[in-house]
């Protein structure tokens, strides 16, 4: 009968056992190690959720909002001085084909809003009065907060309906009976109030007026400073294209086009450069990480140099002292990834619901997170792991 002398091979679950061994030994050690890694990961992981969540969030207002809304402005003449748009710039743009809804506000000028005729004349609170045409709301998508939007009767008469900013200022919450605010030496009767207007933030610091009233009552001269346009889908590029020259054909170069959604994707666009310095910090913590598991290792082999001596001389091969070192720095490592990731995806999610955003982490993220932890771990882990196979074995068994 013949006995092989060749070393027995570890089973992978052999391996995980054996790498386990030393965590197990030391707990609070690999805890603390642990921890460093699971703060790097859970930094990144969260920063890209919540960073997804933000970009869901704003898809998701573009969404019902429309990304298919024009604005018209006056630009200046050649001389520096602010245009106007002709009278009949409104009329012109709704002649556009592929035009669904138009809607303008004149900006009144040196008219301002006071709660009462008590308030001092230099304490406007920012607020400014606009003249608007019934179709307003349907057109920028606005929506009341409380009460009733103009129509043709109330636009003739002195009513007003207010911004969400402007009626937060002068500290009007709820239209009742005979609210009333001063403009222009007369009391306007507020009836309705508007909630915020994403695509038209200019009009949550407006107070707004029929477009005969305004005449009538603040001496507004008749000129639309803002056109609020909706083309359809698939037309908006070729409307934004022919705009200023059917607002102003004397002078297009007159006239200002922008698309409010690009503001609000360009506002997003700005946030990526925090979304980078909070990874790079984040990218930080996970080296810290590393630099903590490969130091929990080396002291690992150093202060088991008798352990390791012992499986040598039992048999054990340098490769399987390899490979236990390994396995115990990855499963260091991969706890802290899968803690990481976890606190990563908890942190994400509520933040998210305090803002009342979709909750969103990608999967590239979570499967990066605990795939760099086990790179980490990997890097962390070779040397010492080397050292230990390294290590001869009535060398290991003498040291004290």
């Amino acid at each position: 009968m013949t006995t092989s002398l060749a070393p027995a091979r570890l089973a992978p679950a052999d391996v995980v056992r054996v790498g386990g061994a030393g965590l197990r030994t030391r707990p609070m050690r690999a805890f603390l190690s642990a921890l460093g890694i699971a703060i790097g990961i859970a930094a990144m992981v969260s920063v890209v959720g919540i960073s997804s969540s933000s970009r869901a969030e704003l898809d998701r207002q573009l969404a019902a909002l429309g990304t298919n809304l024009l604005t018209v402005a006056p630009g200046n003449d050649i001389f520096g001085d602010n245009a106007t748009l002709p009278d009949e710039a409104v009329e012109m743009i709704g002649r556009i084909g592929p035009v669904t809804e138009v809607s303008a506000v004149g900006k009144v000028a040196d008219v301002h809003v006071y709660r009462t005729d008590q308030i001092p004349a230099g304490q406007t609170n920012a607020i400014t009065l606009r003249a608007a045409q019934l179709e307003l709301p349907r057109t920028v998508g606005a929506t009341l907060a409380s009460g009733t939007w103009l129509n043709a009767a109330t636009a003739q008469f002195p009513t007003v309906v207010l911004g969400s900013a402007a009626a937060r200022r002068l500290g009007v919450y709820d239209v009742g009976d005979g609210v009333q605010i001063y403009i222009h030496a007369r009391w306007f009767t507020v009836v309705g109030i508007l909630a915020a207007v994403p695509l038209a933030p200019e009009l949550d610091s407006s107070a707004l007026i029929g477009w005969e009233a305004a005449k009538t009552y603040a001496g507004f001269d008749g000129h639309a400073t803002t056109v609020y346009t909706r083309a359809q889908d698939d037309q908006v590029e070729a409307v934004q294209g022919v705009l200023a020259r059917t607002a102003n054909p004397s002078a297009p170069n007159q006239v200002k086009v922008s698309r409010p959604s690009d503001a609000l994707a360009a506002r997003q666009a700005t946030d990526k450069t925090f979304t980078g310095l909070l990874l790079g910090l984040g990218a930080v913590a996970l080296l810290v990480g590393g630099v903590g598991v490969a130091n929990t290792m080396v002291i690992s082999v150093l202060e088991r140099r008798a352990e390791i001596g012992l499986r040598r001389a039992l048999g054990a091969t340098r490769g399987q002292v390899l490979v236990q070192f390994l396995a115990e720095s990855l499963l260091l490592s991969a706890l802290g990834g899968v803690g990481g990731v976890t606190t990563g995806i908890a942190v994400t999610a509520l933040y998210a619901t305090t803002r009342d955003w979709p909750a969103v982490v990608p999967a590239w993220a979570t499967a990066g997170g605990v795939g760099a932890t086990l790179v980490i771990g990997a890097i962390a882990g070779l040397y010492p792991a080397i050292r230990a196979a390294r290590l001869a074995p009535t060398e290991a068994l003498a040291a004290p």
